[in-house]
């Protein structure tokens, strides 16, 4: 088959971008069609990135649209429908808060919507920036998300098909955008065995963009209060604020290579997640399958991954006292009873690996998209 990949954007790299990375893998000589990209992102991300054949809209010839994207993104709508994939047989669309999900295609093209979320600024979630409390801001933005969520709306009938990364996802599709969807899972980047981690467990640790959705303030409050070593890998817009909260037994590490986080989790205790309304969460599964149990907030698709007492804990409310009884049960667990825990956290991430994503996403085309003449 043709095949055709579509992805929001290229200017950052987290959860959905290993996602195209494992598409491309599955369909290595697929053209790569994206709204815009960071080259120096891709490539430190991407080993073969210099391979893809990338396909831009007019849009990423604006200067300086790698920063102003943002409150440019009423422009969505015109990016997508600019495209033209009558040449191909098959088109994969990574969507979330950029919406690519609406690109138009025409039979017998098949279009299979990959959803990560819809977006979150207009449904409410919470976001990386908190733009309500900035009254212009939220002036401009009522009159931008009003007309692009009717798009959103009217853009998501286009496709024949949903997949989307949990069954949290699943029930936003169906609440927002009355589709029925099928959940695959996202892969998880996991090492082979983790039979020569003998470190014994000295810190706790976290893996997350710095930005207020991922309430990394929380984790240091914590730490802070119980003199816990916590080391949080990542940057964001909100690191120097973050930084300014920390105590003595706080250390950000930055942005970590593969080799980097093996020898992060080699020596940590546990993985602490606060994220509220995640949709799959793939760091603290990407955790588990270095055999770290996680004690994550109960919300969104984490309730699917993290089993109380099993791989980990959930608390249940965003305060400190609730994150801090959490931690206190892990400390007190037996020698023989963490190690049990340590199992059942890298047994619950061998589900998620990029070679069952790989087999679920052809099962899934083999069903549908053969079957619809392409």
């Amino acid at each position: 088959m043709r095949v055709a990949l579509v992805h929001d954007q290229l200017q950052e790299f987290g959860g959905a971008e290993r996602v195209l990375v494992s598409l491309k893998k599955i369909f290595p000589q697929a053209d790569v069609f994206t709204a815009f990209y960071d080259k120096n992102t891709a490539r430190r991300n991407i080993p073969d990135f210099a391979d893809w054949k990338i396909k831009t809209p007019w849009v990423a010839y604006i200067p300086f649209i790698g920063k102003l994207y943002s409150p440019l993104r009423f422009l969505a709508p015109y990016i997508w429908e600019s495209f033209n994939f009558d040449d191909y047989d098959l088109v994969i669309s990574s969507s979330a808060w950029y919406m690519c999900k609406g690109i138009k295609t025409k039979a017998p093209t098949v279009h299979i919507s990959y959803i990560h979320t819809p977006p979150r600024y207009l449904y409410g979630y919470e976001t990386a920036v908190e733009w309500q409390k900035y009254w212009p801001v939220r002036i401009y933005a009522s009159i931008i998300n009003r007309n692009l969520r009717i798009w959103d709306y009217n853009s998501s009938q286009r496709a024949d098909y949903f997949i989307v990364n949990s069954e949290e996802t699943k029930r936003r599709v169906k609440k927002f955008y009355h589709r029925d969807s099928t959940v695959i899972y996202p892969p998880v980047m996991i090492p082979d065995n983790i039979e020569g981690q003998n470190g014994q467990p000295e810190y706790y640790v976290t893996v997350a963009r710095l930005t207020r959705a991922k309430h990394i303030g929380l984790l240091i409050q914590a730490a802070n209060r119980f003199k816990l070593k916590l080391k949080i890998a990542g940057v964001g817009r909100d690191e120097e604020y973050l930084r300014s909260l920390a105590g003595k037994t706080v250390e950000f590490v930055g942005n970590v290579s593969d080799s980097e986080l093996f020898k992060l989790y080699q020596n940590a205790k546990a993985f602490l997640f606060a994220s509220v309304d995640e949709e799959f969460g793939i760091a603290p599964v990407e955790a588990m399958g270095y055999g770290i149990p996680v004690i994550a907030y109960k919300s969104g698709g984490l309730i699917e991954t993290v089993e109380e007492e099993v791989n980990g804990y959930l608390f249940d409310e965003l305060n400190e006292k609730s994150l801090s009884e959490k931690i206190k049960q892990l400390e007190k667990l037996s020698p023989e009873k963490y190690l049990e825990m340590r199992k059942n956290a890298r047994k619950t991430s061998e589900n998620f690996t990029e070679e069952k994503f790989k087999e679920r996403i052809l099962k899934f085309i083999k069903k549908y998209a053969r079957t619809s003449g392409s």
